[in-house]
């Protein structure tokens, strides 16, 4: 499988209005991919027989990443993306954020205010993702899958240093979070306790699946539908207007989810396993401005690789008043710096020419980093009008698997084709 992970980020700059509170966290598993605007993005897209994720950073307002992933097996093969969102200060340190305003999703995605299946929350998820502040915010992964028959795959992400806090389809398991206990076990505990046992200590807690202590989600016996076309009429919708949907626009397998309720038998339909959630942690690109040597008001961006593996496919651009443009770095290897100026006055085009060419350079390179075209374009139209034509500077870049695969391990059983 390939995973890919592209960051997003919004820099803030005393010489540039930007808009830290739009941003959006882009996570994909393949190679890597990152793009700034006044945050931080990563990209990573899937390799041949090797699972691969990118990201995408922006300056020192907002950044946003993306997760891309693909791993084959002689029966199937996976692809996975997404992003996270970061803002950095014009200095390149980190900024703990919360977004005022954050992308809708359906109704019918779950996150942990209604979580189903009677789960209780730990006390960090209780107010949901809206109320936590944080250092990344990662949006939208997910994961398809291509088969040439029916088959079933158990699925487990891990987020080690974050929180997962919306997903679908229905989760075997997510946490951290407590089921109930039945009747039988709550008054056992009941008696301990009052017999004098630590109350931190519970029956209960010694129920398989009745606990999920580490932040994690796992889809078990998740079927893998392929050539059912006639099941696009079946797929839940609703009238948000969702970037979500977009996501549906591949050739991707039809997944089945058997319900997990007793009382409601009908099982859930997608074409793809969705999950985000936000963190803590940091990302291997960093991003300073100062003051330009022109005398159009411009700035000089100074974007600095701190990790040990090379970041591709970066793309900083600036948007203010519906015009703006974008310079495309291909590399940058580990340990190395370079600065870029960015002038106010020469090279801007209207907001749609950028964001149309920034578009298709992106897909591109996500292409090139593993995706499939339709996936790309797909990952593309979720976040073209926050990406590409917000007023800001961002920073896209592709991620390097080994990041991605510490910051979000993913295990997929049995293991994919590619």
């Amino acid at each position: 499988m390939n995973r890919g992970l592209i960051e997003t980020g919004n820099h803030r700059n005393n010489n540039m209005k930007t808009y830290p509170e739009r941003s959006a966290d882009r996570l994909v598993r393949a190679d890597s991919i990152e793009k700034a605007t006044d945050a931080d993005k990563a990209v990573r897209a899937p390799q041949r027989k090797k699972f691969v994720r990118t990201g995408v950073f922006a300056g020192s307002a907002l950044a946003a990443t993306l997760l891309i992933a693909g791993r084959p097996n002689p029966k199937y093969v996976a692809h996975e993306w997404g992003t996270f969102t970061s803002v950095q200060g014009g200095d390149g340190v980190l900024l703990d954020w919360r977004p005022l305003e954050t992308s809708r999703l359906p109704k019918f995605v779950y996150d942990w205010t209604h979580p189903g299946l009677g789960r209780i929350p730990s006390s960090a998820l209780l107010f949901g993702k809206g109320g936590m502040v944080t250092l990344q915010r990662m949006e939208t992964p997910v994961i398809y899958f291509y088969s040439q028959k029916e088959q079933e795959v158990d699925v487990s992400v891990d987020f080690p240093q974050g929180l997962i806090t919306e997903w679908y389809p229905q989760a075997s398991q997510i946490g951290p979070s407590m089921k109930p206990a039945p009747a039988a076990i709550a008054t056992a505990d009941n008696i301990l306790h009052k017999a004098g046992a630590k109350s931190d200590f519970t029956l209960a807690s010694w129920v398989d699946g009745m606990v999920t202590k580490k932040s994690h989600a796992r889809w078990s016996h998740l079927h893998v539908l392929p050539g059912q076309e006639k099941l696009n009429a079946l797929l839940l919708q609703d009238k948000s207007g969702s970037h979500y949907f977009s996501a549906r626009e591949t050739d991707a397998s039809f997944l089945q989810m058997e319900s997990l309720v007793s009382t409601n038998p009908a099982p859930e339909l997608e074409k793809f396993i969705f999950y985000r959630g936000a963190g803590s942690f940091a990302t291997p690109l960093q991003i300073k401005t100062s003051g330009s040597k022109s005398s159009d008001g411009g700035f000089a961006v100074t974007i600095s690789n701190t990790g040990k593996q090379p970041l591709e496919h970066m793309f900083l651009l600036g948007m203010e008043k519906r015009s703006g443009k974008f310079i495309s770095v291909k590399r940058l290897e580990g340990g190395q710096q370079r600065t870029v100026e960015f002038e106010r006055s020469s090279g801007l085009s209207p907001v749609g020419s950028v964001s149309e060419k920034l578009a298709e350079a992106m897909k591109q390179s996500l292409v090139s980093a593993g995706l499939y075209p339709r996936e790309a374009a797909a990952m593309v139209k979720t976040w073209r009008d926050s990406w590409f034509e917000e007023d800001g500077f961002r920073v896209l870049y592709v991620l390097p698997r080994a990041w991605t695969d510490r910051t979000l391990p993913l295990k997929l059983e049995p293991a994919p084709r590619d």
